[in-house]
Protein backbone atom coordinates (compact mmCIF):
# COMPACT_ATOMS: atom_id res chain seq x y z
CA UNK A 1 0.00 0.00 0.00
CA UNK A 2 1.24 3.47 -0.83
CA UNK A 3 2.32 5.15 2.38
CA UNK A 4 0.84 8.45 3.52
CA UNK A 5 3.52 11.10 3.68
CA UNK A 6 3.31 14.89 3.68
CA UNK A 7 5.17 16.65 0.87
CA UNK A 8 7.08 18.65 3.49
CA UNK A 9 8.62 15.38 4.67
CA UNK A 10 9.94 14.36 1.24
CA UNK A 11 13.10 16.50 1.47
CA UNK A 12 14.31 17.94 4.80
CA UNK A 13 13.97 21.71 5.18
CA UNK A 14 17.68 21.96 6.03
CA UNK A 15 18.57 20.57 2.60
CA UNK A 16 16.38 23.14 0.88
CA UNK A 17 17.95 25.98 2.85
CA UNK A 18 21.51 24.83 2.24
CA UNK A 19 21.01 24.42 -1.51
CA UNK A 20 19.29 27.78 -1.74
CA UNK A 21 22.25 29.49 -0.09
CA UNK A 22 24.70 27.82 -2.50
CA UNK A 23 22.71 28.79 -5.56
CA UNK A 24 22.24 32.35 -4.35
CA UNK A 25 26.00 32.60 -4.09
CA UNK A 26 26.23 31.35 -7.69
CA UNK A 27 23.99 34.16 -8.90
CA UNK A 28 20.80 32.19 -9.46
CA UNK A 29 18.46 34.16 -7.22
CA UNK A 30 16.53 31.68 -5.10
CA UNK A 31 18.11 28.89 -7.08
CA UNK A 32 17.17 26.70 -9.99
CA UNK A 33 16.61 23.70 -7.75
CA UNK A 34 15.85 25.49 -4.50
CA UNK A 35 12.11 26.08 -4.87
CA UNK A 36 9.76 24.38 -2.44
CA UNK A 37 6.38 25.74 -3.58
CA UNK A 38 4.25 24.26 -6.32
CA UNK A 39 4.04 26.17 -9.57
CA UNK A 40 0.80 28.16 -9.94
CA UNK A 41 -1.85 26.88 -12.31
CA UNK A 42 -1.52 28.11 -15.86
CA UNK A 43 -2.76 27.41 -19.37
CA UNK A 44 -1.18 27.20 -22.80
CA UNK A 45 2.43 28.35 -23.01
CA UNK A 46 2.30 30.54 -19.90
CA UNK A 47 5.43 31.01 -17.81
CA UNK A 48 6.07 30.93 -14.08
CA UNK A 49 8.98 30.89 -11.69
CA UNK A 50 10.92 27.87 -10.40
CA UNK A 51 12.90 29.57 -7.69
CA UNK A 52 14.72 32.40 -9.42
CA UNK A 53 14.31 30.97 -12.94
CA UNK A 54 11.45 31.28 -15.37
CA UNK A 55 9.88 27.97 -16.41
CA UNK A 56 8.15 27.63 -19.77
CA UNK A 57 5.37 25.08 -20.16
CA UNK A 58 6.31 22.84 -23.07
CA UNK A 59 3.39 22.92 -25.52
CA UNK A 60 4.02 19.37 -26.81
CA UNK A 61 3.33 17.80 -23.41
CA UNK A 62 0.69 15.10 -23.11
CA UNK A 63 -2.73 16.06 -21.80
CA UNK A 64 -3.29 12.68 -20.11
CA UNK A 65 -4.34 12.61 -16.45
CA UNK A 66 -1.30 13.01 -14.23
CA UNK A 67 -0.15 10.70 -11.48
CA UNK A 68 -0.53 12.30 -8.07
CA UNK A 69 2.55 13.86 -6.48
CA UNK A 70 2.22 11.47 -3.54
CA UNK A 71 2.16 8.36 -5.72
CA UNK A 72 5.02 9.55 -7.92
CA UNK A 73 7.26 10.18 -4.92
CA UNK A 74 6.40 7.16 -2.75
CA UNK A 75 6.27 4.32 -5.33
CA UNK A 76 9.76 4.26 -6.83
CA UNK A 77 12.61 2.19 -8.19
CA UNK A 78 15.95 3.46 -6.89
CA UNK A 79 17.96 0.43 -5.81
CA UNK A 80 20.66 2.51 -4.18
CA UNK A 81 18.01 3.33 -1.57
CA UNK A 82 16.47 -0.16 -1.38
CA UNK A 83 14.76 -2.71 -3.60
CA UNK A 84 11.19 -2.35 -2.31
CA UNK A 85 9.02 0.31 -3.99
CA UNK A 86 8.60 2.06 -0.63
CA UNK A 87 12.28 1.97 0.36
CA UNK A 88 13.49 5.02 -1.62
CA UNK A 89 11.21 7.49 0.13
CA UNK A 90 12.06 5.98 3.54
CA UNK A 91 15.80 6.25 2.87
CA UNK A 92 15.88 9.45 0.79
CA UNK A 93 17.57 11.38 3.58
CA UNK A 94 20.61 9.09 3.17
CA UNK A 95 21.35 10.63 -0.24
CA UNK A 96 23.83 13.46 0.38
CA UNK A 97 23.50 16.04 -2.41
CA UNK A 98 25.60 18.90 -1.02
CA UNK A 99 28.04 19.62 -2.52
CA UNK A 100 27.40 18.04 -5.93
CA UNK A 101 29.74 17.82 -8.88
CA UNK A 102 29.55 16.10 -12.27
CA UNK A 103 32.68 14.72 -13.92
CA UNK A 104 32.68 15.04 -17.72
CA UNK A 105 35.20 13.16 -19.84
CA UNK A 106 35.97 10.94 -22.79
CA UNK A 107 35.62 12.01 -26.41
CA UNK A 108 35.01 15.72 -25.87
CA UNK A 109 36.96 18.98 -25.82
CA UNK A 110 35.67 20.48 -22.58
CA UNK A 111 35.82 17.73 -19.98
CA UNK A 112 36.44 18.35 -16.30
CA UNK A 113 34.70 18.63 -12.95
CA UNK A 114 31.61 20.82 -13.02
CA UNK A 115 29.78 22.06 -9.94
CA UNK A 116 26.01 21.68 -9.97
CA UNK A 117 25.61 25.46 -10.23
CA UNK A 118 27.77 25.52 -13.36
CA UNK A 119 25.74 22.72 -14.92
CA UNK A 120 22.45 24.55 -14.34
CA UNK A 121 23.21 28.22 -14.70
CA UNK A 122 23.14 28.70 -18.51
CA UNK A 123 19.96 26.72 -19.14
CA UNK A 124 16.34 27.78 -19.50
CA UNK A 125 13.93 25.47 -17.72
CA UNK A 126 10.82 23.88 -19.19
CA UNK A 127 7.97 21.89 -17.70
CA UNK A 128 7.25 18.77 -19.75
CA UNK A 129 4.48 16.31 -18.90
CA UNK A 130 5.89 12.92 -19.90
CA UNK A 131 4.78 9.32 -19.52
CA UNK A 132 7.27 7.15 -17.64
CA UNK A 133 6.98 3.39 -18.26
CA UNK A 134 8.50 0.86 -15.88
CA UNK A 135 9.53 -2.58 -17.04
CA UNK A 136 7.31 -4.13 -14.33
CA UNK A 137 4.27 -3.06 -16.42
CA UNK A 138 3.23 0.06 -14.53
CA UNK A 139 3.45 3.63 -15.75
CA UNK A 140 3.03 7.22 -14.58
CA UNK A 141 2.42 10.64 -16.12
CA UNK A 142 4.64 13.24 -14.42
CA UNK A 143 5.24 16.97 -14.99
CA UNK A 144 9.04 17.23 -15.06
CA UNK A 145 11.07 20.44 -14.81
CA UNK A 146 14.37 20.49 -16.67
CA UNK A 147 16.16 21.30 -19.90
CA UNK A 148 17.12 19.34 -23.04
CA UNK A 149 20.06 17.03 -22.38
CA UNK A 150 21.42 17.85 -25.85
CA UNK A 151 21.84 21.51 -24.90
CA UNK A 152 24.08 20.44 -22.02
CA UNK A 153 26.10 17.92 -24.02
CA UNK A 154 26.86 20.46 -26.75
CA UNK A 155 28.59 22.64 -24.16
CA UNK A 156 31.23 19.93 -23.70
CA UNK A 157 31.96 19.82 -27.45
CA UNK A 158 31.92 16.06 -28.16
CA UNK A 159 34.25 15.10 -31.01
CA UNK A 160 33.63 12.86 -34.03
CA UNK A 161 34.54 9.73 -32.02
CA UNK A 162 31.69 10.28 -29.57
CA UNK A 163 29.13 7.66 -30.59
CA UNK A 164 27.65 7.02 -27.12
CA UNK A 165 27.14 8.80 -23.81
CA UNK A 166 27.73 6.91 -20.56
CA UNK A 167 26.24 8.09 -17.25
CA UNK A 168 27.01 7.02 -13.69
CA UNK A 169 25.11 7.42 -10.44
CA UNK A 170 26.67 8.45 -7.15
CA UNK A 171 28.71 5.71 -5.45
CA UNK A 172 28.38 6.14 -1.69
CA UNK A 173 27.95 2.77 0.06
CA UNK A 174 28.64 4.34 3.45
CA UNK A 175 25.35 6.22 3.18
CA UNK A 176 23.25 4.52 0.51
CA UNK A 177 21.85 1.33 2.06
CA UNK A 178 21.22 -0.49 -1.23
CA UNK A 179 24.88 -0.24 -2.26
CA UNK A 180 25.85 -2.36 0.72
CA UNK A 181 24.48 -5.39 -1.17
CA UNK A 182 25.53 -6.81 -4.58
CA UNK A 183 22.08 -6.39 -6.12
CA UNK A 184 23.80 -4.76 -9.11
CA UNK A 185 27.35 -3.84 -10.00
CA UNK A 186 27.89 -0.44 -8.39
CA UNK A 187 27.97 2.34 -9.35
CA UNK A 188 24.88 2.25 -11.51
CA UNK A 189 25.76 2.85 -15.18
CA UNK A 190 23.48 3.72 -18.08
CA UNK A 191 24.09 4.76 -21.67
CA UNK A 192 22.51 6.22 -24.76
CA UNK A 193 23.55 6.49 -28.34
CA UNK A 194 24.66 10.05 -29.07
CA UNK A 195 21.67 10.69 -31.35
CA UNK A 196 19.29 9.44 -28.63
CA UNK A 197 20.98 11.67 -26.07
CA UNK A 198 20.74 14.67 -28.40
CA UNK A 199 17.09 14.05 -29.29
CA UNK A 200 14.90 17.00 -28.21
CA UNK A 201 12.64 14.74 -26.11
CA UNK A 202 15.53 13.64 -23.86
CA UNK A 203 15.40 15.74 -20.70
CA UNK A 204 17.86 16.50 -17.92
CA UNK A 205 15.42 16.88 -15.04
CA UNK A 206 15.94 18.99 -11.92
CA UNK A 207 12.40 18.91 -10.57
CA UNK A 208 8.89 17.52 -10.78
CA UNK A 209 5.46 19.00 -10.01
CA UNK A 210 7.15 22.38 -9.73
CA UNK A 211 9.28 21.16 -6.82
CA UNK A 212 12.94 20.31 -6.52
CA UNK A 213 13.69 16.64 -7.19
CA UNK A 214 13.46 14.72 -3.91
CA UNK A 215 16.09 12.10 -3.17
CA UNK A 216 13.91 9.15 -4.12
CA UNK A 217 13.33 10.72 -7.54
CA UNK A 218 17.02 11.15 -8.32
CA UNK A 219 18.12 14.47 -6.84
CA UNK A 220 19.72 16.68 -7.93
CA UNK A 221 20.04 15.59 -11.61
CA UNK A 222 18.40 12.74 -13.48
CA UNK A 223 17.56 11.83 -17.04
CA UNK A 224 14.07 11.37 -18.42
CA UNK A 225 14.00 9.42 -21.70
CA UNK A 226 10.26 9.04 -22.25
CA UNK A 227 10.23 6.42 -25.03
CA UNK A 228 12.41 3.99 -23.04
CA UNK A 229 11.77 1.99 -19.89
CA UNK A 230 12.28 3.95 -16.71
CA UNK A 231 15.57 2.34 -15.70
CA UNK A 232 17.22 4.14 -18.65
CA UNK A 233 16.39 7.44 -16.93
CA UNK A 234 19.38 7.28 -14.59
CA UNK A 235 19.17 9.15 -11.27
CA UNK A 236 21.61 11.22 -9.19
CA UNK A 237 24.13 11.64 -12.02
CA UNK A 238 27.77 12.29 -11.10
CA UNK A 239 29.49 11.33 -14.37
CA UNK A 240 28.97 11.96 -18.09
CA UNK A 241 31.43 10.22 -20.39
CA UNK A 242 31.52 10.34 -24.20
CA UNK A 243 32.62 7.00 -25.69
CA UNK A 244 33.28 5.48 -29.08
CA UNK A 245 32.12 2.02 -28.01
CA UNK A 246 28.77 1.05 -26.56
CA UNK A 247 29.07 1.21 -22.76
CA UNK A 248 28.26 -1.75 -20.52
CA UNK A 249 25.17 -0.80 -18.55
CA UNK A 250 24.16 -2.08 -15.14
CA UNK A 251 20.99 -4.00 -15.99
CA UNK A 252 22.47 -5.38 -19.20
CA UNK A 253 25.42 -6.75 -17.21
CA UNK A 254 23.15 -8.11 -14.49
CA UNK A 255 20.59 -9.86 -16.73
CA UNK A 256 21.45 -9.62 -20.45
CA UNK A 257 18.57 -11.89 -21.50
CA UNK A 258 16.08 -9.58 -19.82
CA UNK A 259 17.48 -6.07 -20.27
CA UNK A 260 19.06 -4.95 -23.53
CA UNK A 261 21.05 -1.80 -24.17
CA UNK A 262 18.29 0.00 -26.08
CA UNK A 263 15.37 -0.78 -23.75
CA UNK A 264 12.82 0.92 -25.97
CA UNK A 265 9.22 0.35 -24.93
CA UNK A 266 8.10 -2.37 -27.34
CA UNK A 267 4.91 -4.30 -26.50
CA UNK A 268 5.79 -6.89 -29.16
CA UNK A 269 8.81 -8.09 -27.18
CA UNK A 270 7.97 -9.84 -23.91
CA UNK A 271 10.20 -9.77 -20.91
CA UNK A 272 11.30 -13.41 -20.30
CA UNK A 273 9.15 -13.51 -17.17
CA UNK A 274 6.10 -11.46 -18.21
CA UNK A 275 4.35 -9.81 -21.13
CA UNK A 276 4.90 -6.12 -21.95
CA UNK A 277 1.66 -5.86 -23.97
CA UNK A 278 -0.34 -4.28 -21.11
CA UNK A 279 0.45 -1.73 -18.42
CA UNK A 280 -1.20 -0.29 -15.32
CA UNK A 281 -1.30 3.50 -15.28
CA UNK A 282 -0.96 5.22 -11.93
CA UNK A 283 -2.83 8.51 -12.09
CA UNK A 284 -4.70 10.77 -9.71
CA UNK A 285 -7.68 8.40 -9.74
CA UNK A 286 -5.72 5.21 -9.11
CA UNK A 287 -6.31 3.12 -6.02
CA UNK A 288 -4.17 3.76 -2.97
CA UNK A 289 -2.77 0.25 -3.45
CA UNK A 290 -0.37 1.47 -6.13
CA UNK A 291 -0.04 -0.43 -9.40
CA UNK A 292 -1.76 -3.59 -8.14
CA UNK A 293 -5.33 -2.41 -8.80
CA UNK A 294 -4.77 0.31 -11.38
CA UNK A 295 -6.60 -0.07 -14.67
CA UNK A 296 -4.86 -2.09 -17.40
CA UNK A 297 -4.31 -0.54 -20.81
CA UNK A 298 -2.52 -1.45 -24.01
CA UNK A 299 1.17 -0.58 -24.06
CA UNK A 300 2.02 1.80 -26.89
CA UNK A 301 5.08 1.38 -29.10
CA UNK A 302 7.87 3.66 -27.90
CA UNK A 303 5.58 4.52 -24.96
CA UNK A 304 3.42 6.60 -27.33
CA UNK A 305 6.31 8.63 -28.78
CA UNK A 306 6.74 6.60 -32.00
CA UNK A 307 5.97 9.57 -34.25
CA UNK A 308 8.90 11.44 -32.71
CA UNK A 309 11.55 8.73 -32.29
CA UNK A 310 10.86 5.77 -34.60
CA UNK A 311 13.16 7.33 -37.21
CA UNK A 312 16.13 6.72 -34.91
CA UNK A 313 15.76 2.97 -35.37
CA UNK A 314 14.84 2.43 -39.04
CA UNK A 315 17.87 0.17 -39.58
CA UNK A 316 17.56 -1.64 -36.25
CA UNK A 317 15.77 -4.93 -35.58
CA UNK A 318 13.89 -4.06 -32.39
CA UNK A 319 13.13 -7.69 -31.61
CA UNK A 320 16.85 -8.43 -31.39
CA UNK A 321 18.12 -5.03 -30.22
CA UNK A 322 15.67 -4.72 -27.34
Amino acid sequence: MVSKIRSSEITPESVFRQRRMILQAAGLGLGAVGATALLPERAGAATSDFGGKKVVEWTASTSEPQTSFEQATTYNNFYELGTDKGDPVKNADKLVTEPWTVEVGGECEKGGMYALEDILKPHAFEERVYRLRCVEAWSMVIPWVGFPLGDLLKRFEPNSNAKYVEFKTLLDPANLPGQKFPVLQWPYVEGLRIDEAMHPLTLMAVGLYGKELPGQSGAPLRLVVPWKYGFKSIKSIVSINFTEKQPDTSWNLSAPREYGFYSNVNPQVSHPRWSQAKERRLDADSSGFGALFAEKRDTEMFNGYAEDVAGLYTDLDLTRNF
